[in-house]
């Protein structure tokens, strides 16, 4: 449903995305991640056609982002990170207006309007102001309005980002709902445990990809080994392990340090030495299997080292 080949996009000096190749299939669920500035939007835009590319192409659904843009728009939804939701319209007359910008016919509107309410547990406040939705059911509005011509693919650009965790969920399950029926989801997100949701994903940093496949896929790419360091002071304790372990990746996770290395032999010893020279207790170490934020901090590291050693 989605193919990208080379996709390149830059807006003057600034590279937003470097030479991207990515297939995504129908009904999958295929997440874009990274850190904010790392190009994902403008993947969004370039793929709906919003946009176009400086080289490269792109085809969804069968059409050509550049040459059948105006013909694409009929077969894809496109929710942006600020859905252009009309506060002083409610609920209802939000999703008929909507439905008239993507001409929805008459016949059989009522019932496409009612089955989106239902679906997203909006009927009981379809006379609200939009104005006066909550985030995570203005979020909720935003999809229907994106969903009311039945679009076979739906980019989402960070849907849930400033949602409450019950409103996440709760959008995630009608995600899961359109892929069931048929629908081919494309979502962005810098929510790393949100990534898991997906079937497949792609790590993009500074508009280049660093990582591509399953979540469990992406996971075996972390180089080493991944090891739980306990002290008193983690703060303390990671600065110390970035001085004492040049090129590893280091990461703070609340009161534990992550410490991922390509050589784990004699860890124990070698990271007690570096811990106690900075006056810290080690209390423990020990390895663990990688989450995907500690695979994105490991092959991101490795990434700065590789080109901090380019001449």
């Amino acid at each position: 449903m989605i193919h990208a080949q080379k996709l390149r996009r830059t807006f003057g000096e600034i590279v937003a995305l470097d030479g991207l190749d990515l297939a995504v299939a129908q009904g999958e669920i295929f997440g874009l991640v990274g850190p904010d500035g790392a190009g994902k939007t403008t993947t969004m835009r370039l793929l709906t056609g919003i946009l176009r590319p400086t080289s490269g192409g792109a085809k969804v659904a069968g059409f050509d982002v550049v040459r059948d843009a105006e013909k694409l728009k009929d077969h894809l939804g496109y929710m942006s990170q600020r859905f252009g939701l009309y506060p002083d319209l409610t609920v209802m007359e939000n999703i008929e207006f909507y439905a008239d910008i993507y001409g929805v016919p008459p016949r059989g509107r009522a019932e496409k309007v009612e089955q989106l309410l239902g679906f997203s547990n909006l009927t009981p406040f379809k006379q609200r102001l939009a104005g006066n939705l909550s985030g995570g059911m203005k979020q909720k509005l935003g999809l229907a309005c994106a969903l009311i011509h039945t679009p076979r693919v739906l980019f989402l650009d960070e849907p849930t980002n400033g949602v409450d965790p019950v409103s996440r969920r709760d959008f995630w399950r009608i995600l899961y709902q359109l892929v069931r029926d048929g629908v081919t989801l494309f979502v962005s997100t810098a929510y790393l445990d949100e990534a898991e949701r997906c079937n497949r994903l792609a790590l993009l940093h500074e508009g280049r990809l660093l990582a591509l496949g399953t979540p469990n896929e992406v996971k075996r790419m972390m180089p080493g080994a991944l090891y739980e360091v306990r002290t008193p002071s983690p703060r303390r304790a990671a600065a110390l392990l970035r001085e004492g372990f040049p090129g590893a990746a280091v990461g703070l996770f609340g009161d534990r340090v992550h410490l991922a290395v390509r050589d784990g032999a004699n860890l124990e010893k070698r990271t007690r030495d570096v811990v106690t020279s900075g006056g810290l207790e080690l209390q423990s170490v020990r390895p663990i299997e990688p989450s995907l934020e500690d695979v994105f901090v490991s092959v991101l590291a490795q990434t700065r080292s590789e080109e901090g050693k380019q001449p």
